[in-house]
């Protein structure tokens, strides 16, 4: 014969089991709103991308940076500009000739971002493990996106967005903007500028893959 307190704990078990099933269903139709193609799960999935990796940053993956004298290459002009303004320190040295040594101050390392870059080419795909940033984006609009195409398995599509941009007040001088000519052409076209974001689907819903800003 059940006893009293068998029952109810019978009772508290089935009711436990009952919840844990209703809580997996709305978990289900919550991961399932998720993954439908729609201006609210983009504008999601830009936002998330945005904040985790909207960094606007210089190529400069790498520390020390060494600059040959009379070398024309883009570090001659832009070394200068980010010594003057504290971020870096230079100092001469003698290599196969006479050269200047750039290394980050302490203002300048807190830019360097320990976010990782992927680059890739025709060829071969080369990750940096942190870059020097200048300034932040945020999502101004989203414009529209491509059908969602499924090969081998994967369903994956391209979003159009214009963007926000928030530089770090150094980066807002017109000697940085006249050495980083393509920082200050992301400035002067926020709000223009649409931007390319290749998402992919999975069970959790849309996730971003990497920013083209070309």
């Amino acid at each position: 014969m059940m006893t009293h307190t068998t029952s109810v704990l019978h009772r508290r078990v089935g009711a436990a089991a009952f919840l844990l099933v209703l809580l997996a269903l709305l978990t289900g139709c919550d991961n399932e709103q998720a993954r439908f193609p729609d201006r609210d799960n983009f504008t999601a999935t830009v936002n998330d991308y945005l904040a985790q990796r909207g960094h606007v940053c210089l190529a400069k993956y790498a520390w020390p940076i060494t600059v040959a004298a009379g070398s024309h290459e883009p570090d001659a002009q832009q070394m200068p500009v980010l010594e003057k303004l504290g971020l870096v320190t230079g100092k001469d040295v003698a290599t196969a000739g006479q050269a200047r040594e750039y290394a980050l101050t302490d203002a300048g390392r807190k830019y360097y971002l320990q976010v990782p870059v992927v680059i890739r080419t025709t060829t071969q795909t080369v990750t940096h493990p942190a870059d020097f940033c200048a300034a932040t984006l945020s999502l101004d609009r989203l414009v529209g996106w491509d059908p969602p195409q499924t090969r081998d398995g994967r369903t994956a599509t391209s979003l159009l967005f214009t963007y926000r941009i928030a530089p770090d007040a150094w980066a807002s001088t017109p000697e940085v903007q006249q050495a980083f000519p393509l920082l200050a052409r992301a400035i002067q076209r926020e709000g223009t500028m649409q931007v390319r974001l290749g998402v992919h689907l999975t069970r959790r819903g849309w996730v971003a893959d990497e920013l083209d800003m070309h």
